[in-house]
């Protein structure tokens, strides 16, 4: 591989595991506004979908794919408004680091159903990791656990289990296409699947306020940037090294949480939390 292709994939996946933190905590002010997690997920893929055909369009790459990839693509952005859906509801039940925290087992999914489908070897170091992580999880919601709702902690899961999903197939989506073209479908299936949910079941709610409108765009914008820099990455440097260097975001999920919505975690759960992020490093060693 191209050390300066990696190099940039690497940087992608950095900043798109910022962005994505950032989005995720952002959106507590939307919430306090009067948004609702269904109207946040069904305007989410708006903004790249837009962003996407933009940018095919000026670097003169085809938007469509060829029928079978492209069917592939599209599955994935229903599995993505599935779990999209989940994290956003996930989000408004639980403090934003205790919800990253539980989605973040994504990369060990990613990792085990890799292995699943003999995609990647499953390493032993991605077992110890497992357990560790686990281990640390357990300590982080143990201390407070008759505070969070268990529907909340469900969901995260959830969520964790799709983007897993998610990464570990999309490597071979990407693999056949341009990672922006793949991100374009996988956008337009997760938008389609909103407007079918919003049309049956309803409870659309936009802010009420101003700060909560601002909440509402920052986190569009953020999570518009980052899904496109995340796809990117893993067209880049794979999906597996992508998950892991997006290891970083409990952390920087936590510190927005008490910058942004003052929410704090306790001292045991802050070591709960740094024995995840831990963990999740140790299942990437080589």
């Amino acid at each position: 591989m191209d050390q300066n292709a990696r190099g940039l994939g690497i940087t992608l996946a950095l900043v798109s595991a910022v962005g994505f933190a950032l989005s995720n905590s952002i959106v507590g002010l939307a919430y306090q506004g009067g948004a609702n997690p269904i109207s946040v997920a069904a305007t989410r893929f708006i903004l790249p979908l837009i962003i996407l055909v933009v940018i095919l369009k000026a670097r003169s790459i085809p938007l469509f794919l060829p029928r079978r990839v492209g069917t592939a693509a599209f599955i994935l952005g229903v599995v993505t408004a599935a779990y999209t859906l989940a994290l956003l509801s996930a989000l408004d039940k639980l403090p934003v680091g205790i919800a990253i925290l539980v989605f973040y087992i994504f990369p060990l999914v990613t990792s085990f159903e890799a292995a699943a489908l003999r995609l990647a070897p499953l390493r032993m170091a991605t077992v110890i990791g497992a357990v560790v992580a686990f281990g640390g999880l357990a300590l982080a919601l143990g201390v407070k656990i008759d505070e969070y709702e268990v529907t909340g902690i469900v969901l995260a899961a959830a969520a964790g289990v799709g983007l897993g999903t998610v990464s570990a197939v999309s490597g071979r989506v990407i693999a056949t296409s341009h990672p922006m073209q793949a991100t374009l479908y996988m956008s337009a299936g997760a938008l389609i699947t909103f407007v079918v949910i919003v049309l049956i079941a309803g409870g659309f709610k936009l802010p009420e306020t101003g700060m909560g409108w601002t909440g509402f765009w920052l986190t569009h914008l953020f999570y518009a940037a980052s899904m496109i820099m995340f796809f990117t990455a893993i067209g880049a440097i794979g999906a597996p090294l992508t998950t892991i260097l997006s290891n970083i975001e409990p952390l920087v999920a936590i510190t927005a949480g008490f910058i942004l919505l003052d929410q704090s975690l306790s001292p045991l759960q802050l070591l709960g939390a740094a024995i995840v992020v831990l963990a999740l490093f140790i299942a990437a060693r080589k």
